[in-house]
């Protein structure tokens, strides 16, 4: 449901999901004035940010896009589009702007989908991405990359983008975080044990995401960071 992305329950048994989808959300709402018009949403599964970004935003059409083999997530909500992963069903120049949440990590060649991002976007166009850091394996064998800022400005360069700026979602303490509710909500244990754990655990991790400094983090030898969001223009 849509308030598990955008109203996210702080719960025990939400410890794993709760820092990430967070984080995502906080880092769309920040690019949300820059788009307007027409958007695409790729890799769009269950579209489960639309009605926000409708109900806040100038969009004045939505539309989503997923790949063929895409893993069917909601069953009464369908793509707009569908693709092979190499051509989107468009013209060039057709939207004012796109994005992709947690998208690009799955795509064995990023540079053939951020050159068709950049084809279908208007000139002057925003892209808007965010890539985990660190996550565990998941839609395996369908799970490519983990980048790094590095990595992926030069993705985004080489395939035409200008304008690249490039954040963290999250620092050390926001690591140490994700990792504790990852460990306790999905690692191998008893359930009873994952229980007390998880009720355990709860103000720590709590108390480790009060004590993250996002806006402060660079991109130096040694940081940590969770994953990664930001915003390309053509």
């Amino acid at each position: 449901m849509d308030k598990d992305f955008i109203n996210i329950p702080f719960t025990a048994a939400n410890l794993d999901r709760y820092y990430v989808r967070t984080s995502i959300f906080n880092s769309l709402k920040k690019s949300l004035p820059l788009f307007q018009g027409d958007l695409l949403d790729i890799g769009c599964g269950k579209m489960p940010y639309k009605n926000y970004v409708l109900e806040n935003s100038t969009i004045t059409t939505y539309v989503g896009l997923d790949i063929e083999s895409a893993l069917e997530y909601d069953s009464a909500v369908q793509p707009d589009f569908i693709w092979d992963g190499e051509t989107m069903p468009f013209e060039n120049n057709a939207f004012d702007c796109a994005f992709g949440t947690e998208v690009l990590e799955h795509c064995p060649e990023p540079e053939i989908v951020l050159k068709e991002v950049f084809r279908i976007l208007k000139p002057e166009g925003v892209f808007f991405f965010t890539v985990p850091f660190l996550w565990n394996l998941h839609e395996v064998p369908h799970d490519e990359y983990r980048y790094t800022p590095f990595s992926l400005a030069r993705h985004l360069k080489n395939s035409g983008f200008h304008g690249i700026e490039i954040r963290a979602t999250g620092g050390w303490h926001a690591a140490m975080a994700q990792m504790l509710g990852l460990w306790v909500r999905r690692s191998p244990m008893s359930e009873t044990k994952r229980k007390w754990l998880s009720v355990i655990l709860k103000p720590i991790i709590r108390f480790l995401i009060k004590m993250d400094r996002t806006g402060e983090i660079t991109f130096k030898e040694g940081q940590m960071i969770t994953g990664l969001y930001g915003i390309a223009k053509k």
